[in-house]
């Protein structure tokens, strides 16, 4: 089982997988520890992650990125909207709201959704992690944004079903983060928390997290956020600054040429950078457009008060992670500063303003969250054995639940004709489920809303469950519990839905005492329900975490009455007997991709990974061919020369540099069984010359060997060793005849090969050698190897026992099969059995005449 944590950045990706000795960033085929998040299509095949950031400058509009921005978010968001004038590649508007992404593929122009281009990065960061595993990855564990609402981390899922992965959590990076820098500190508290500060300034985003920290385990005492605060604003503040520099100076308009922003943006970013360990920094472009060179220049302090309305937003997340968690600045112990963007020398100097003390860089700034996931991962698989660590995580937002009554009902009160009632407010535990109880005559729906979207651009409405058909049995409102669940990813639904009915039996209960009561379900069935349609037992409602209070599943509407829980049961009250009947629940999830088009994406993915490979493989055919060309050109001048006759070796440079002409032309675009039919055509012109070069080279090696086997066994045969004087002289005679014959096979065959030029095919084949040593072997080796005679025991004389002449009779003859007969006496019983072999050990032969080839 894989245990493997993805880090799916804005601009570029980590994978770390844990291993026995810990975890590890693994490498890509470039050999570096980041991959770029860019998937760039091609006229036949896509380039994922290096190549396709290699394939950017040349195809811009086609080279898609910044997905983190863009799944999950319908196209009106400003937001998107605002990200959307920085993209080269074209985006429009779905038939369902959601953006499109247009690229042409295969020749032609096509639309992806950001979940299906999500997929096929991930595909991309399941592959590297396989390679450098050497197995199947399919279990992980992915890290996202705090800020990610329930439509993007479904879509998240989606994607990582499109690339065959099945995420054990959504992990927020903040948490990772934590996790990462708390699992292995063993100087934690046990009683007073550390209170530590996470500030992770991201490519586009900034976001807060305080943990507090206790002897194996943390627990998140506040989430904050910025969503466009991040080190991409820094460089677009650079570019917007050079671009109108260089339409003053240079009079050209950078913003009219896609590949001149794409080179400018790289420059400033790279400016960015420099500026952050010197006070100024110069910058260089040659030909970015018009065939212009551009010169600028920028001191850190000018870039400062270019910055200044982004700097100013930093301590907004700061003061509200702060009062979230309740705590003081002096109550926050330490403050860690991680993320790509966390370079830049003002932030650190706003941090520690604020926290009043210098921020700490104790992690990877860029591998912290990759390797916490990787962590999690590991503690939520059977198969590793993670130190003992809680991680109590929170939710970021407040979700509350409306209803609405079947139409059979009277009309519902209310404003909106909708009561609703607060579930899991901002800070709910990770996971958690809460039971919330109704009575209802039929078929009615709820709706997952969240309760506050004043700092969300999303519709508050989430999804809709319809709970039914049902019917009591008594003709009256039946009380139904449903289960609402907030699972690991962050993403609330209804679980599940139960019809309670009780029934009484006829046999009366026997009396009890005074102070003790029946045991009941919490709701008691003889308590009337409320006369208002939507009356919910909200006092019902069960909490997973049990400390979560009650009261925060709500306030009954207007009119409500809760019915009263606990009910002293009389003494010859009737037993009542509970039955539970499971109701149907549908969902509807605004947004979300629905199940077949999830199936149609991932066969979608299937298609293009198929082309990606044969395209893979027709290239690797084609540099075949071409390597082919060179190597045996090469060869053909050098240790080839002798081998060949001159005739044939200037046909076989003609076919050569005929084949080199035509990759080049004609043969630039073939398929792959073309390539293979060029490879297999130039081979049967060069294999035997390849043979004949083979065979001279390793022909001495091989006569050597059979040389060495016809003397090692000769010499044994013609010795007069004792260990081979068992041996009958006419076997001795066989294997020297063998040697004979085997000898003079090999002369005879020599005398041929010498008598032949080096380019002309050989009669003495190194395989025929080697058989021919075999034989020998197999001949020889039995007969010189035979085992002594092993000479039967004599049996030593019984000495006569003191008893009478039939007992000493019985013990000189003991019967057949006696169990008690002693070796001795049991040895000496026939003359004619076939005496044991020796178990002493025979030297039978010598490393020196071993004679096997």
């Amino acid at each position: 089982m894989s245990v493997v944590g993805f880090d799916f950045g804005n601009e570029s990706c980590i994978v770390a997988v844990a291993r026995q000795r810990g975890i590890d960033v693994v490498l890509n085929d470039e050999s570096k520890r980041e991959t770029p998040a860019i998937v760039c299509f091609g006229d036949k095949q896509r380039f994922l992650g290096t190549a396709g950031a290699s394939s950017t400058m040349m195809n811009p509009k086609n080279s898609i990125s910044q997905l983190k921005r863009l799944i999950g978010r319908q196209f009106a968001d400003p937001e998107l909207q605002r990200d959307l004038k920085s993209l080269p590649f074209a985006v429009t508007e779905g038939p369902d709201g959601f953006p499109l992404i247009h690229a042409r593929y295969l020749g032609e122009t096509r639309t992806f959704t950001p979940t299906q281009v999500f997929g096929m990065m991930l595909s991309n960061l399941k592959e590297i992690a396989q390679k450098n595993l050497n197995a199947a990855v399919v279990d992980c564990c992915i890290g996202i944004p705090i800020y990610f609402t329930d439509l993007q981390r479904r879509a998240v899922l989606d994607a990582a079903t499109i690339a065959g992965l099945h995420p054990l959590r959504l992990f927020h990076e903040t948490t990772a983060t934590a996790l990462a820098y708390g699992i292995y500190k063993t100087d934690l508290p046990e009683n007073d928390p550390l209170n530590v500060a996470f500030v992770d300034v991201g490519h586009a985003s900034m976001q807060v997290c305080i943990a507090g920290y206790k002897k194996g385990q943390l627990k998140v005492l506040a989430h904050s956020y910025d969503r466009s605060l991040g080190g991409r604003d820094f460089d677009e503040v650079l570019f917007n600054h050079f671009v109108a520099k260089f339409k003053e100076q240079y009079k050209i308009d950078v913003l009219q040429n896609a590949r001149a922003c794409l080179r400018l943006r790289a420059a400033c970013e790279k400016l960015k950078k420099v500026l952050s360990a010197n006070p100024e920094a110069p910058l260089n472009i040659e030909c970015l457009m018009d065939e212009k060179d551009v010169r600028g220049h920028i001191k850190r302090d000018e870039f400062e008060q270019l910055s200044l309305p982004i700097l100013e937003r930093v301590k907004g997340p700061l003061e509200k992670a702060l009062a979230e968690a309740g705590l003081t600045i002096e109550d926050v112990h330490m403050v860690e500063v991680v993320g790509s963007g966390s370079r830049v020398p003002a932030i650190n100097k706003i941090l520690t303003e604020f926290f009043k003390k210098e921020p700490r860089r104790t992690m990877n700034a860029s591998e912290c969250v990759a390797r916490g996931c990787a962590l999690q991962c590991a503690i939520l698989s059977p198969t590793f054995k993670v130190r003992e660590f809680q991680v109590n995580e929170s939710f970021p937002f407040s979700i509350s639940l409306s209803w609405k009554g079947s139409d059979s009902d009277a009309p519902d009160s209310g404003a909106d004709n909708k009561p609703s009632t607060l579930v899991f407010p901002k800070g709910n535990p990770i996971p958690s489920f809460k039971q919330l109880t109704f009575f209802r005559t039929g078929t009615f729906s709820i709706d997952v809303q969240y309760d506050d979207v004043s700092g969300l651009t999303t519709p508050a409405k989430i999804s809709s469950y319809t709970i039914g058909p049902f019917q009591s049995t008594k003709g009256e409102k039946a009380k139904v519990k449903v289960k609402v669940r907030l699972n690991l990813h962050g993403i609330v639904y209804v679980e599940s839905a139960t019809l309670i009915e009780e029934e009484e039996i006829e046999v009366p209960v026997a009396k009890e005492s005074a102070g003790e009561s029946t045991k009941m379900e919490t709701d008691d069935a003889s308590a009337p329900p409320s006369s208002n349609d939507n009356d919910v037992n909200m006092q019902d409602a069960t909490t997973i975490p049990a400390d979560t209070p009650g009261a925060e599943n709500g306030i009954p509407e207007a009119g409500d009455k809760p019915v009263q829980m606990d009910t002293d049961t009389k003494v010859e009250a009737p037993k009542k007997k509970v039955k539970k009947t499971n109701v149907p629940v549908a969902e509807i999830v605004y947004g979300a991709m629905a199940s077949v088009d999830v199936q149609k994406a991932v066969e979608k993915e299937f298609e293009m990974a198929l082309q990606d490979r044969v395209m893979e493989e027709t290239k690797d055919k084609k540099n075949a061919v071409e390597a082919y060309v060179y190597d045996m050109r090469n060869k053909l001048s050098d240790k080839y020369q002798e081998f060949v006759t001159p005739s044939d070796r200037d046909s076989l440079m003609a076919i050569l540099q005929e084949v080199e002409d035509w990759l080049y032309e004609e043969g630039e675009d073939e398929t792959k069984g073309v390539y293979v039919a060029k490879l297999e055509e130039l081979k049967k012109r060069g294999d035997p010359i390849e043979e004949r070069y083979k065979e001279y080279t390793d022909r001495g090696a091989v006569i050597d060997q059979l040389v060495y086997c016809i003397n090692s066994y000769r010499e044994a045969a013609m010795s007069n060793d004792p260990k081979f004087e068992h041996i009958d002289i006419n076997e001795k005679q066989k294997v020297l005849t063998e040697c004979v014959e085997a000898e003079n096979w090999l002369r005879e065959k020599k005398l041929q090969q010498d008598s032949l030029p080096k380019h002309a095919n050989p009669v003495l084949l190194s395989a025929d050698i080697g058989k021919r040593a075999e034989a020998v072997d197999k001949f020889c080796k039995p007969i010189m190897t035979k085992p002594k005679p092993v000479k039967p025991a004599t049996p030593e004389p019984a000495t006569p026992p003191p008893q009478g002449g039939d007992q000493q009779q019985q013990q000189q003859q003991p019967p057949q099969g006696d169990a008690n007969a002693s070796p001795n006496e049991n040895a000496g019983e026939s003359g004619d059995q076939v005496p044991p072999a020796s178990t002493e050990p025979m030297e039978t032969e010598k490393p020196d005449n071993t004679g096997s080839a």
